[in-house]
């Protein structure tokens, strides 16, 4: 049985919506169905039990669970805006280290979510290799959170014994429930079918023309087959990056809108919020050496094609 947490939850659906395309039912859905409306992604999935998050963590804590094949660990708070750094370290550290230990001890693969964000502004790179790993700095409690996470396997010499993925700019079906941390393609997508119209930060670098801000932009459906690779692969192990190798523009997002929802391109730019400007990314572009090097050789789709699928589950929002 597969363990999966964050199972609801915007990648942990769409993976187990994978697993179910490959047969794959024997599976433990782990997450915290809140007030938000996630539990729509669970709708059609097969598995074979579910529990809440607080009862997974004491069940596997105290070693209750003992017939899991793979733990799948992307359960975690996502939000890039809190402010609450206690918060942080126990969903995304303290849990993360809970539930590698088990995995470890029961000798099975531990796939879990890193993140893009461990990166900071990208002075040093967006570069996996682990030797790297101390000369990032992240730019949020979120970002740092995870990156504790990496530096706590590398340290204890478990990092052999895991795969980490570092997903940067993931979009797709799924993602509905997130509020504020919706992809720009899910949240304006109205606005652009109905109105005709997009709004995108202003750009506060001289160097980035306004709405030429970059970022690796990369589809759910690339992002649940490479995943698929890695647990197919357990022998590779190491952080891996999980973009598509090739930054494009917030104009270049604008225009596959318009041109899925057959609109003339209409982009108003608006000042960015004061508490973002410190904290926020203007270039990010995976270096997914590690990935390829591991074997892994499916072509990422064009963010043109992959904005034109996902519009077709928006206009309709459905689901993977």
């Amino acid at each position: 049985m597969i363990a999966l947490t964050g199972g609801a939850g915007f990648i942990g659906s769409c993976f187990l919506w994978k697993l179910n395309s490959e047969g794959i039912k024997d599976i433990l859905v782990v997450d915290n169905l809140d007030e938000s409306e996630k539990w729509k992604n669970l709708n059609g999935k097969k598995y074979r039990n579910y529990m809440q998050k607080s009862d997974f963590y004491n069940a596997a804590l105290s070693r209750k669970i003992d017939d899991v094949s793979a733990v799948i660990h992307l359960g975690a708070c996502s939000s890039t805006t809190l402010t609450d750094a206690n918060y942080y370290v126990k969903n995304n550290y303290e849990y993360s280290k809970v539930m590698a230990l088990w995995a470890f001890e029961l000798g099975i693969p531990f796939i879990y979510a890193s993140s893009a964000a461990t990166y900071g502004g990208g002075e040093n790179g967006y570069d996996d290799d682990i030797s790297k790993l101390n000369s990032l700095s992240p730019l949020n409690m979120y970002g740092f959170s995870k990156h504790m996470f990496d530096l706590w396997l590398l340290n204890n010499g478990y990092i052999d014994k895991a795969a980490g993925i570092k997903f940067f700019n993931v979009f797709g079906p799924n993602e509905y429930h997130k509020g504020d941390m919706r992809s720009v393609i899910c949240k304006n997508y109205e606005e652009v079918a109905q109105k005709g119209v997009i709004k995108l930060f202003k750009s506060y670098k001289k160097e980035y023309p306004d709405g030429a801000q970059k970022r690796d932009f990369v589809y759910i459906k690339d992002v649940v087959d490479a995943m698929y690779f890695l647990l197919k692969n357990p022998s590779k192990t190491g952080i891996f990056n999980l973009g598509t190798g090739k930054a494009r523009t917030w104009n270049d997002i604008a225009k596959s809108m318009f041109a899925s929802a057959g609109k003339k391109e209409n982009i108003e730019y608006v000042d960015m919020p004061d508490y973002l400007k410190p904290k926020y990314q203007y270039f990010t572009q995976a270096k997914i050496d590690n990935l390829v090097n591991a074997g892994y050789t499916k072509p990422f789709a064009e963010l043109e094609d992959s904005v034109k699928d996902y519009c077709g589950y928006l206009k309709n929002q459905s689901y993977l």
